[in-house]
């Protein structure tokens, strides 16, 4: 046996005596939010299709339409890949965001990478809280800056490595955190963040991958938590959000002023060195942003999120402090949460059972999402079955 093969072979032993051996479950399509998994019909409670937009008849009829201009972009989009459909949706994502520019990626790791790195490197300093996404924390370790963090949303503690860094250097401070937190459903506090930000002479950016669409402002509905905080371009200079979530579709985009679009046009090697997002993604995600600007899918949704605490509180059931459409239940041991998610799948429900290295050890969790597509039946469903699983795992309620 050649030595990669005894290397492989023990990492993934190890990984499976840990009960942290991840498999694909094969979709037959899109769930919204009925789906035909590994061949059997599941109530899914695990995408992060927030709106049902991924199945929406009009985005799909939107992305075919798309289609007739190519499969592909066929080159990056400084080289030939750039087509009118991208243009629009750039623009429709600066107006939705109420930002200047908007600049496509291909997905959000591209995005949090190539944003960080081209704005800060050597002498400069990256702050982000230690739950970030693995996208923002990838980016500031490999950008070359010094990379300082601070406990979950601890603004004490985000003070002290702000000053830290400002005492050490005169250069750049980018601080980067994650608007609506993937794992744990709960917002940082931006506006706090804002304010400490300005003291610092420090820039925020804000990744709305779970913001995007679901929370805003008056003025801005779907600009995401920095909206829904009272932040202005100027106060959250640097706005990530995907259209692979509440969009439905597929990719991303950084929002801000035109300089910032055009700085990272000049400077991000994830924008730069890659093949443009294919026309009918680009269709495909400026239908959706019509939808979430004309139907009350967010009002939909925040409906359902109320309904699913107000039942689960009923229950007894272990919440945390969340009030988006990321409904953690933490377990802890891994194998209780493989245990209950399997007894749910049984049921005719699919939850996802988070393990670390996602989130840190000891708060192994099932994480159910909410979907304005979902009933009240099929939430009053999930909680019955939760119920009993929790139970029959021994599990206190």
């Amino acid at each position: 046996m050649s030595s990669l093969q005894e290397f492989l072979n023990t990492r993934l032993a190890d990984r499976r005596a840990q009960q942290l051996y991840r498999q694909h479950k094969i979709l037959a399509a899109a769930p919204g939010p009925l789906a035909v998994v590994d061949g059997r019909e599941l109530i899914t409670f695990s995408s992060n299709d927030y709106l049902g937009l991924a199945s929406h008849p009009e985005v799909i009829a939107a992305q075919q339409r798309g289609a007739l201009l190519g499969a592909g972009a066929t080159a990056s989009h400084l080289v030939n890949g750039h087509f009118d459909i991208h243009q629009q949706l750039q623009h429709k994502i600066a107006e939705v965001t109420g930002r200047e520019a908007a600049l496509l990626f291909g997905s959000g790791y591209m995005a949090n990478v190539g944003a960080i790195n081209a704005l800060v490197g050597r002498g400069d300093f990256v702050v982000q809280d230690k739950l970030n996404h693995a996208s923002l924390i990838d980016g500031g370790r490999i950008s070359g800056a010094q990379y300082l963090r601070f406990a979950h949303n601890d603004l004490h503690g985000l003070e002290r490595q702000l000053r830290r860094a400002r005492e050490k250097s005169d250069g750049k401070i980018l601080l980067a955190v994650d608007g609506v937190y993937s794992m744990d459903g709960d917002t940082a506090h931006l506006a706090e963040m804002a304010a400490l930000c300005d003291r610092f002479d420090a820039w925020l950016m804000v990744d709305e991958a779970h913001g995007f669409g679901v929370m805003g402002s008056d003025a801005f509905p779907c600009a995401g938590s920095a909206a829904a905080a009272g932040l202005d371009q100027q106060s959250a200079p640097i706005v990530m959000g995907t259209l692979g979530k509440a969009a439905g579709n597929g990719g991303a985009f950084i929002a801000g002023s035109q300089a910032l679009i055009d700085y990272l046009t000049q400077f991000a090697r994830t924008y730069i060195y890659t093949t443009g997002m294919p026309p009918a993604v680009a269709a495909g995600c400026l239908r959706a942003l019509e939808l979430m600007q004309q139907e009350p899918l967010r009002e939909t949704l925040q409906q359902r999120i109320a309904y699913f605490r107000q039942r689960a509180t009923a229950l007894a059931l272990p919440l945390e402090n969340s009030t988006s459409a990321i409904q953690p239940l933490v377990l802890g041991c891994e194998k209780t949460v493989l245990g209950v998610a399997e007894q749910l799948q049984q049921a005719g429900y699919l939850v996802g059972a988070i393990r670390p290295p996602t989130v840190p050890a000891g708060t192994a969790r099932l994480r159910i999402t909410l979907s304005a597509t979902h009933s009240q039946a099929q939430i009053d469903g999930l909680l019955q079955a939760l119920v009993a699983a929790l139970k029959s795992s021994e599990v206190a309620v």
